[in-house]
């Protein structure tokens, strides 16, 4: 396992998707973006990623059902999901399909990158005992 997440972005917002990929590779983190729930679906299957950021809202198929298909189909990378717009009810979803977190955009790009080392490094430990 490298030091640094294998990132998936998935937003259906492509200026956010090539920013957040231009951010991440800066710091030697090796991301993918796609913009459709559906394309997250097979490129999460196709390729094993460490951490996934996960818009909620998107076309087609939303941020959770993409979260509640990759837990019911055993992806053991951690998510953690970004929204607009904040809902309880879409927080209680997220916790119960098993989010690492849950942002709201904008966020600050420190707190962020915070997150994803925290989300990577829980992810290494639960490996541990695999």
């Amino acid at each position: 396992m490298p030091n640094t997440p294998k990132v998936l972005i998935v937003d259906d917002e492509e200026q956010f998707c090539a920013s957040m990929l231009k951010i991440l590779t800066a710091r030697k983190i090796s991301a993918t973006a796609v913009n459709r729930g559906q394309d997250a679906l097979a490129e999460i299957f196709r390729t094993s990623y460490d951490v996934i950021l996960l818009d909620v809202k998107m076309p087609g198929i939303s941020g959770i059902e993409v979260l509640k298909q990759l837990k019911e189909k055993g992806s053991q990378a951690e998510v953690i999901v970004l929204s607009g717009h904040a809902s309880l009810d879409t927080a209680v979803e997220i916790v119960k399909y098993g989010a690492y977190d849950y942002l709201l955009k904008p966020c600050d790009v420190d707190e962020l990158l915070v997150k994803i080392s925290n989300a990577y490094e829980q992810r290494l430990e639960k490996q541990k005992f695999r």
